[in-house]
């Protein structure tokens, strides 16, 4: 009903930027929790940062001062930017979107981030 697809990955040196998007499409409307979520190899999927319906946005201790998301709702997009970035941010990054109504939520097929010299 939601889908999710995810796009601006890649390979980056330490220290440098990288900016996540992920374009919505299908059913979008009352999306309680808008974000991204990452998984590295061998490690569990964890949050990354996440927008309520209230306005309220948490960051994992890991990425805040450094990683910033936001979103353009006539464009229907959700933007990940990725500052400083560091070898240990590399891992799948993962968009998630969730509806009012149910506990589980939408999950796009990931991107690809490697921070690597």
């Amino acid at each position: 009903q939601v889908q999710l697809v995810e796009s601006g990955g890649g390979l980056v040196q330490p220290g440098g930027s990288l900016r996540l998007s992920c374009a919505a499409s299908g059913i979008i409307f009352n999306l309680a929790e808008k974000g991204w979520y990452r998984q590295a190899p061998g490690k569990k999927r964890e949050l990354v940062a996440l927008t309520t319906v209230s306005g309220s946005t948490n960051y994992s201790d890991s990425v805040k001062g450094r990683f910033t998301i936001s979103g353009d709702s006539a464009e229907n997009t959700i933007y990940l930017q990725m500052n400083i970035l560091k070898p240990e941010d590399t891992a799948v990054y993962f968009c998630y979107a969730r509806r009012s109504w149910s506990a589980d939520g939408y999950w796009g097929q990931g991107t690809q981030v490697t921070v690597s010299s």
